[in-house]
């Protein structure tokens, strides 16, 4: 059963599993967000070409790409029980550099790098509470990309475990990740000329 819509938080990645797979959803901090419509040709456009750009290198580095659905869960604390977590995201793309934070459930602790591409259902989570969610949860680079404005930015955690401010990539310029060893990714390689 999906989530009832009047309630608006309190849920946990127990109430999450039994729930059925006509609606993808996420949870952030108890609350239920719907994922739906499905997303564009667009932006599955940009998904594939820069899912495969990454996993060309974290095939050299020895970090693991995983594109959504992919379930990863975030505890409050070490100790609480995998039911009990408030939070389950499907980032477009995560990138895992310590294995042991994978199970066969998805992850069970935080990316090293999120890609999020932006979508007029999803723009706001994604870049006010999912900022702040993957802050929190020590996400070392989060990208946000807007495919229809042709940019990309780029939060990366500093010393403080805060972001700072973004870097920002227009659609001529290439991508630096700290996360996949200093290389460059080419932000014309997977942003479309149409914005």
């Amino acid at each position: 059963m999906a989530p009832p819509k009047e309630q608006s938080g309190g849920y946990t990645y127990g109430d999450y599993k039994t729930w059925t797979d006509d609606e993808r959803w996420e949870l952030i901090d108890g609350v239920a967000w719907n994922m739906s419509p499905a997303p564009s040709p667009g932006h599955q456009s940009i998904l594939g070409s820069l899912c495969r750009k990454i996993a060309d290198i974290t095939d050299r580095t020895g970090c693991t790409t995983f594109v959504a659905p992919f379930d990863v869960r975030l505890p409050d604390n070490p100790a609480q029980s995998e039911d009990d977590t408030p939070t389950v995201v499907q980032p477009d793309i995560s990138v895992f550099c310590d294995p042991s934070r994978l199970d066969d459930k998805g992850a069970h602790a935080a990316p090293d790098l999120v890609v999020e591409i932006l979508s007029p259902s999803t723009g706001y989570k994604d870049q006010i509470h999912k900022l702040a969610l993957y802050e929190r949860h020590g996400v070392r680079e989060y990208w946000v990309v807007n495919g229809d404005a042709g940019w990309v930015m780029v939060y990366r955690l500093e010393s403080d475990r805060r972001y700072g401010k973004p870097d920002y990539y227009r659609r001529d310029e290439s991508i630096r990740s700290d996360v996949l060893e200093g290389a460059e990714i080419a932000a014309v390689s997977f942003l479309s000329e149409k914005a």
